[in-house]
């Protein structure tokens, strides 16, 4: 027998968004071990994440240029041209969110971890966010997935119980956390193989 899920929430970059730095730093560097290095070393994963848990972009701008003064020019476009990274919708799953939208069966929320300062852009970029009854954004809230205290603060927020709840979400850490504060959750591993999945769950 299917559980019934009243409410789904989705993650948005890597699930309907496709967002990713190397598509600025390929017009700067060279040569496609240039832009790895530098997106390993200098303008990192966790650097970035901290704006998704409310930095600014002038503060970690300011500390990573004093750590790597001979990238200050790339250092300063990550933020400058971060429109750019925006690879734009992920189309199927974007269809079946609009899709759940008109059909009306399920309460629809997004927990995103994005900076305050650039979800705007989105929002402007992306009219399907508007499909959305709310979207809990990290940089918002000065906390990021998967600190637990954000899913805690989403089911008290919105008035959510986290297991009439489905989340789906491309990180496994973050699915791992949705799981452990008591809302079940899948790993979206592309729009091929995860909506088939998804489907036959709801």
């Amino acid at each position: 027998m299917k559980k019934q899920y009243t409410t789904l929430v989705f993650d948005l970059g890597g699930v309907l968004i496709d967002w990713n730095p190397a598509y600025v730093y390929r017009t700067i560097f060279k040569t496609e071990d240039s832009v790895r290095h530098f997106l390993k070393n200098v303008c990192t994963t966790d650097w970035n994440e901290q704006q998704d848990a409310g930095r600014s972009f002038a503060d970690a701008t300011e500390l990573l240029i004093s750590q790597f003064p001979q990238y200050r020019y790339e250092i300063q476009q990550y933020y400058r041209r971060w429109k750019e990274m925006l690879g734009g919708p992920i189309e199927p799953t974007v269809e079946f969110l609009q899709k759940l939208h008109q059909e009306g069966q399920y309460r629809l929320l997004a927990l995103t971890n994005w900076s305050a300062e650039a979800f705007p852009v989105a929002r402007e970029l992306y009219p399907f966010l508007g499909y959305f009854e709310q979207i809990l954004v990290s940089g918002e809230e000065k906390m990021k997935k998967p600190d637990h205290r954000i899913f805690e603060l989403l089911y008290t927020k919105f008035q959510l119980k986290p297991e009439e709840a489905l989340f789906i979400d491309d990180n496994p850490h973050n699915v791992e956390a949705s799981r452990a504060t008591g809302m079940d959750a899948i790993r979206f591993v592309g729009a091929e193989s995860t909506l088939p999945e998804l489907k036959s769950i709801l």
